[in-house]
């Protein structure tokens, strides 16, 4: 079974690139940026066509993230609608948004990254900062070598 690390890896082997708005153009992933109140943002398809709703008011920062989390959803979970089943069922989906998360986390802040920083004082939280990952989210982080100050 492929991990999520895994996943986000083939895909920014594949793509060229850990930019979430660069990869959702190369797979054909419409990005739309609305007005979406208090929601950041949306995975959706139509026709077949995925589509990543963002809102428009949300930071770049925000709006990177955001996108690299639906990007999560539409490689680990290309056909469950979290809303139908937070709305409809009992069904739990913390797991799915977990995995959504991680695969953010990820993808904006790849080892290759990491190692870049391995012999400067910078600390994972400052390079999360750097890459626009939330703080409370670098716990997701899966080092495959970690450096003492950023071991787990």
């Amino acid at each position: 079974m492929r991990t999520i690390k895994d996943t986000v890896n083939r895909l920014i082997k594949t793509c060229g690139t850990n930019d979430p708005f660069e990869i959702a153009a190369q797979k054909n992933v419409l990005v739309l940026f609305e007005p979406l109140g208090n929601i950041l943002g949306y995975y959706t398809t139509y026709k077949r066509i995925p589509i990543i709703h963002i809102n428009q008011d949300s930071d770049e920062s925000e709006q990177r993230y955001t996108c690299g989390h639906e990007l999560g959803h539409l490689f680990l979970h290309p056909k469950v609608n979290t809303p139908f089943l937070r709305k409809n069922t009992l069904f739990s989906i913390d797991r799915i948004e977990r995995e959504a998360n991680q695969f953010a986390v990820e993808l904006l802040i790849p080892d290759y990254l990491i190692q870049e920083y391995r012999h400067t004082p910078m600390t994972l939280n400052e390079a999360a900062s750097i890459y626009g990952v939330p703080q409370e989210m670098v716990n997701l982080k899966q080092l495959s070598q970690s450096p003492s100050r950023w071991g787990k």
